[in-house]
């Protein structure tokens, strides 16, 4: 036989709204009856109707994760894994359930629209922010609750977590030029992300801060972070005699370059990813890269939507989480 609220709420001696209360994590209830509660429902074993509940006090504790490609690209790309890690384990935390869906499914009158109007989730995590995100602009203007992980475009009003990017990417560059290297190569996607802005532009300041100026056939910026777009940009790049480094902004560009240097027999290349991918220490010359904490990113963005949602004081709207530059093979070569 089912168990019931109004069998917790006899268990635990109290009124069924009080067990709603507690199941809301209500401030207006003392800690005493909350431990009661519980208690009961763990005794009882008794699992909340999360939909009902919703329809009760219009919150389902639901949200919502927008992943930005379709499942297989997903799932081909570390990062979001261990970024939803993180978004999981913070709404774990906080007794908060997630849903999942996927940014091709979701623009225009997608699901996004459908999460907002249908009462399904009470807030929502985005991936990644661009120039003009008509996402970001829709949920500004029907006031609902959001986050991204990445640096919007304006950030005024806006819960974010990301990495300083442009700093990362300018300290790497120039760790690279004491490292003697003059001519460095940079692989990048996707453009219009300020994420991928923000490391080209650290790339390019960090070369002019040593008064050298970026060379436009050095730079090449593919369609998609896949290991078949960073082999594609490493047969131009190579063209050039001159390279001894090559900076990519995913570890799987830095993956494709990797393989067509092998395949081209120009292996004497230093070769820097970022977001320290599993894979990364176990490719047959073991990758450095740059570690963007991809799980705290996606815990402390949760973290700040959350707050919100439960109305505790937040003292700021935003999180940088520091990077750390995993140093291996690929990293060192002769000169």
């Amino acid at each position: 036989m089912k168990v019931t609220i109004k069998d917790v709420a006899k268990e635990a001696n109290v009124a069924t709204s009080t067990v709603s209360r507690v199941l809301s994590n209500s401030p207006r209830i003392s800690e005493e009856t909350k431990k009661k509660v519980n208690a009961a429902i763990k005794k009882l074993n008794y699992t909340p109707n999360v939909v009902a509940r919703g329809l009760a006090n219009n919150r389902t504790r639901i949200l919502a994760v927008v992943l930005p490609d379709g499942a297989e690209k997903m799932f081909s790309n570390p990062f979001f894994a261990q970024a939803l890690k993180g978004i999981s384990v913070c709404a774990q935390k906080e007794n908060y359930y997630i849903m999942y869906g996927f940014k091709e499914d979701c623009s225009g009158d997608g699901w996004i629209k459908k999460f907002t109007e249908s009462n399904l989730v009470d807030g929502l995590c985005l991936f990644n922010a661009k120039d003009n995100d008509e996402d970001i602009e829709y949920l500004k203007k029907i006031n609902f609750p959001f986050v991204i992980i990445g640096r919007p475009e304006e950030v005024k009003g806006v819960l974010w977590a990301d990495n300083d990017n442009f700093q990362a990417m300018y300290l790497l560059t120039q760790k690279l030029i004491e490292m003697g290297h003059e001519t460095i190569g940079f692989i990048g996607a996707k453009g219009n992300l300020n994420m991928s802005k923000d490391r080209l532009e650290g790339y390019k300041q960090a070369l002019r801060s040593r008064g050298v100026e970026a060379r436009e056939e050095l730079i090449i910026e593919c369609a998609d972070f896949t290991e078949k777009c960073g082999y594609i940009a490493m047969e131009d790049i190579i063209k050039n005699d001159d390279v001894t480094a090559i900076l990519t902004t995913d570890d799987l560009l830095a993956f494709g370059a990797q393989d067509k240097m092998k395949d081209s027999g120009k292996e004497q290349i230093a070769v820097v990813g970022f977001n320290n991918t599993p894979l990364a220490e176990y490719r047959s010359t073991p990758l450095a890269s740059v570690d963007v904490k991809a799980e705290e990113l996606g815990y402390y963005g949760a973290k700040l939507l959350i707050d919100k949602l439960e109305r505790k004081t937040i003292g700021k709207n935003f999180y940088i989480i520091d990077t750390e530059l995993v140093e291996r093979k690929s990293l060192f070569v002769d000169l």
